[in-house]
């Protein structure tokens, strides 16, 4: 009896544990940014949310652990061709998030492989439709087509395509090398031009500057005639007052002579003696003879001239 008692104790014991670790399992605890789908006989039950659950066992089982953060998926290059029958390589990054888990979960097997061809087959619609061109300078517009385009279609699926862009454009090595050698006969045009608007700027600044300094020279030039012109005039002024100051000067002494004649009562023979000294200044030493006027021949009737003039003075 004891040794029954003492197995029966240990099918207990492990009973319990089997049961403990039965009800662990069955508490399930879900993470934020994270949903489970339940089923229940293999068929859907539920979706859980954020928090503490607890699962009827047998009955009921997780299906699937479903993220509900944004996700990124980097899409290899898919070759397609364009309107004017070239062929690239293009290569896509689709940002998409799942908002019905349910959907996600039973809409479609394999959900990153769907995305992945439908992302394919979209963009060789929207490539074939658009030449080399505007495929290389369009991407805002395949970008935008091909979000609308894929958000309706995994729609069904609980899946939201928030964004889609082209990550490289990979054209043949044929075209690749063309639009190099374009791009570089552009930069080499636009050169030509910078270099040829700077020659003609520098023409017109060396223009502009052989035009001021001819202004300048000119009002240099003019600016000395009016300094010469004002310099002759003050010389002839000078001149005239200096000429003037002489006659008056002359006349002073004309007038002090005849003074002092009359003051000293000068005879006949004084007066003639004044007189031939008055023309022989007058000829300033100069002139070998002196004509003297018929009119003062007369020494007598000059010298009562000349004493009837002193006396008037």
């Amino acid at each position: 009896m004891g040794e029954i008692g003492t197995v029966a104790g240990i099918l207990v014991f492990i009973l319990v544990v089997v049961i403990l670790i039965v009800l662990a399992s069955c508490i399930k605890i879900v993470p934020q940014a994270q949903a489970m789908v339940v089923e229940r006989l293999g068929a859907y039950d539920s979706t859980w949310g954020v928090g503490i659950h607890f699962k009827v066992p047998i009955l009921q089982r997780v299906a699937k652990r479903v993220t509900l953060k944004e996700q990124v998926v980097d899409f290899a290059p898919q070759p397609v061709i364009t309107k004017d029958n070239v062929t690239m390589r293009i290569d896509t990054v689709v940002f998409f998030q799942i908002t019905d888990p349910k959907l996600f979960a039973y809409g479609v097997e394999n959900p990153i492989m769907a995305i992945e061809n439908l992302t394919a087959t979209t963009l060789r619609n929207i490539i074939g439709e658009l030449e080399l061109d505007q495929t290389l300078t369009s991407r805002e517009v395949i970008n935008t087509k091909m979000r609308a385009s894929l958000d309706m279609a995994t729609d069904p699926w609980g899946i939201k395509v928030n964004r889609v862009e082209l990550k490289n454009i990979i054209p043949p090595a044929a075209i690749q090398d063309a639009m190099e050698k374009q791009m570089k006969a552009e930069r080499e045009r636009r050169e030509a031009i910078l270099r040829a608007e700077g020659e003609k700027k520098s023409t017109i600044l060396v223009a502009e500057g052989k035009k001021e300094s001819a202004i300048l020279d000119a009002e240099a030039e003019k600016q000395a005639a009016i300094l010469r012109a004002e310099a002759e005039k003050e010389k002839k002024i000078k001149e005239a007052e200096g000429q003037a100051e002489a006659i008056l000067k002359v006349q002073q002494a004309n007038a002090e002579g005849l003074r002092m004649l009359k003051e000293a009562q000068a005879d006949e023979t004084v007066i003639q003696l004044k007189s031939l000294e008055a023309f022989a200044r007058a000829a300033d030493g100069k002139a070998t003879k002196i004509i003297i006027p018929s009119e003062i021949q007369n020494f007598a009737g000059l010298v009562k001239s000349i004493t009837e003039v002193a006396k008037e003075n």
